[in-house]
């Protein structure tokens, strides 16, 4: 793995949440995996009134999210810093480009920034403006990369805006919009199955794929961000990201090369490739769901308009079921199906392959004609592993066929745990691959496609919003929904 060479990180919203349940412990873990430079430094900005020593004890010594604490978490605490910044005073830049100046000559670090915005979307365009107003962000002899946590927009208007503003400032292979699930090492490996297996590839098409889903279900409700999410949704929140990228990883041609550009160039395609739904097909391709009161083993669970801010008369969906295709040589006609929500059974994101059965009903049990089914199942998280189903004889007289398992554990491979996504794509950043990134255009692309379904529903009242007991599977599905591909079903 290649090192990066010297770096400040520096974090706006510094002292808050993510930083100190991700940001630090994923940096802590880079540490003590040798994969940080000799000449390093991290310094958190935010408004509280923090000395280094008092943001050190908090984000890393008395850090529950590091363990073990020993000597390494000791040293690693030296490598941090801390400065009050208000993101919307600029005479608060002018201190912070003579902090980072002063601890470049004091820790000898080449003037490479990396800057993390941990902070509400709404300081995107503040802090960015105000880098470039103090000349903190151009590049001379050194680099300048800055890092962008979701939603990158609340639709195609605010996303074209936003890239606009950014790229304005930045180049786009300095900004890097991440996207924690693309930082798995279960999604990752999407790509190693297919492309570094012969037996694979030649069956990814729609001539032996019948159809694709790909789930992230959630067991717990909106908790304390209800604020947020009634303003966004599932399709806003889960849909237009993580999963239709996780669709373009599924989906994607073999890239000429194993490179960044190669790769989100293929992503880019498949994006774009997939067949709008007009408006009047919104009711027949996309289910939306709101979860209501309901007792989970014993347990009373409130519904989600009866959660901490969010509106008594709520329309927000909590649970989203698309079907949508990819208009291409490879997939033209391949059913691809989406479903998220909150408050399901079990927490579980995966994507199944389900294969065409045999055209010839050579073996028969009773009524079921030729049942074995074939899938190859991807479980991202938490059970990570690939999982492939088919058809074996039962051993005695007759030939009737049972469904098993190959299963496999990505926790074989390794002792430890995986690593998490934020190492994974920190370091990623600190060296500039930005391969797991999401580009401009890929955003564009996926607000492009939901964009449409969201205003029908806005337009449209008589589009149905169900109602789901939590706890349960989302609501019933119309008939034609899947017609073409039975229920849908997940691997557990």
């Amino acid at each position: 793995m290649q090192i990066p060479d010297s770096f400040i990180l520096v974090i706006f919203g510094g002292s808050g949440d993510l930083t100190e349940r991700k940001l630090i412990p994923a940096m802590h873990s880079l540490y003590t995996d040798h994969l940080l430079p000799g000449k390093f430094a991290i310094l958190g900005l935010g408004r509280k009134e923090f000395t280094d020593e008092i943001y050190r004890q908090q984000m890393v010594i008395e850090n529950t999210a590091i363990e073990p604490q020993d000597e390494t978490a000791q040293s690693f605490s030296r490598h941090l810093f801390y400065q009050q910044l208000d993101m919307s005073r600029g005479e608060d830049y002018e201190n912070l480009g003579k902090r980072l100046k002063a601890l470049d000559e004091e820790m000898q670090l080449d003037g490479n920034y990396l800057y993390y915005l941990a902070t509400p979307p709404g300081f995107f365009t503040t802090v960015t403006a105000q880098l470039q107003e103090h000349n903190l962000h151009s590049e001379d002899n050194s680099w300048r990369r800055i890092i962008i946590e979701k939603p990158f927009g609340h639709d195609l208007k605010s996303a074209l805006a936003l890239n606009k503003h950014l790229t304005d400032i930045f180049a786009e292979d300095q900004v890097y919009r991440i996207d924690h699930y693309l930082g798995k090492e279960t999604v990752q490996n999407i790509l190693a199955l297919r492309f570094a297996n012969g037996i694979f590839e030649p069956l990814w098409n729609r001539n032996f794929i019948h159809h694709i889903e790909i789930t992230a279900a959630e067991n717990i409700g909106v908790e304390d961000r209800g604020g947020y999410y009634d303003n966004s949704g599932a399709m806003r929140d889960m849909v237009q990201n993580h999963l239709l990228q996780i669709a373009a990883t599924v989906a994607m041609e073999p890239p000429s090369l194993f490179e960044p550009k190669p790769v989100r160039d293929e992503k880019a395609k498949v994006l774009q490739a997939i067949r709008p739904i007009a408006a009047h097909d919104v009711p027949g391709q996309v289910i939306r769901g709101q979860y209501i009161a309901s007792k989970i083993r014993g347990e009373t669970v409130v519904s989600y308009r009866d959660e901490a801010k969010v509106a008594p008369d709520s329309q927000t969906e909590t649970f989203v079921a698309l079907k949508f295709f990819i208009d291409n040589w490879r997939w033209g006609d391949v059913p691809f199906y989406i479903r998220t929500g909150k408050r399901l059974p079990t927490r579980v994101t995966e994507v199944v392959a389900h294969f065409k059965k045999t055209p010839h009903h050579l073996f028969k049990s009773g009524k079921n004609e030729n049942s074995s089914e074939n899938c190859l199942i991807m479980r991202i998280q938490p059970d990570e592993g690939i999982l492939l189903k088919f058809g074996m004889k039962v051993p005695g007289a007759g030939f009737q066929i049972k469904n098993v398992d190959m299963d496999f554990h990505y926790s074989d491979l390794i002792d430890d745990e995986l690593p998490e996504a934020y190492e994974r794509l920190l370091l990623d950043s600190l060296n500039g691959d930005n391969t797991l990134f999401a580009r401009a255009d890929s955003v564009e692309l996926a607000w492009a496609f939901i964009d449409p379904i969201i205003q029908a529903w806005a337009d449209d009242p008589g589009i149905k919003l169900y109602g789901y007991p939590a706890g349960t599977w989302g609501p019933r599905f119309a008939p034609t929904f899947r017609r073409d591909a039975g229920r849908l079903a997940l691997s557990l």
